[in-house]
């Protein structure tokens, strides 16, 4: 695995998710602008984002499920740099 400085936080979020969840649709940005100046906001920025995901392995699951489905293969990045993270799931 690619360390988290070398490359973009969310292309790296949407590769893992490509790979364990296989979404038919994917959309991550990166909000942290939003928290700029707040304790704990580094200033270097990818530490909040927002996603919106529809896949055919989370239908059927309840939200907190699909949450944890989510949650489950994004763990590193939730106990690395990033500190937020918004899940939208989309109906297909």
């Amino acid at each position: 695995m690619i360390p988290h400085s070398e490359k973009k936080i969310a292309e790296q979020m949407m590769a893992r998710l490509k790979a364990d969840l296989s979404p038919s649709v994917l959309k991550i940005e990166d909000v942290s602008w939003q928290h700029a100046g707040h304790v704990g906001a580094p200033e270097s920025g990818q530490s909040h984002f927002n996603l919106q995901i529809a896949a055919p392995v989370l239908q059927g699951l309840s939200r907190v499920a699909a949450h944890r489905m989510i949650t489950s293969s994004l763990a590193d990045f939730l106990d690395g740099p990033v500190h937020a993270l918004q899940i939208t799931i989309i109906k297909d």
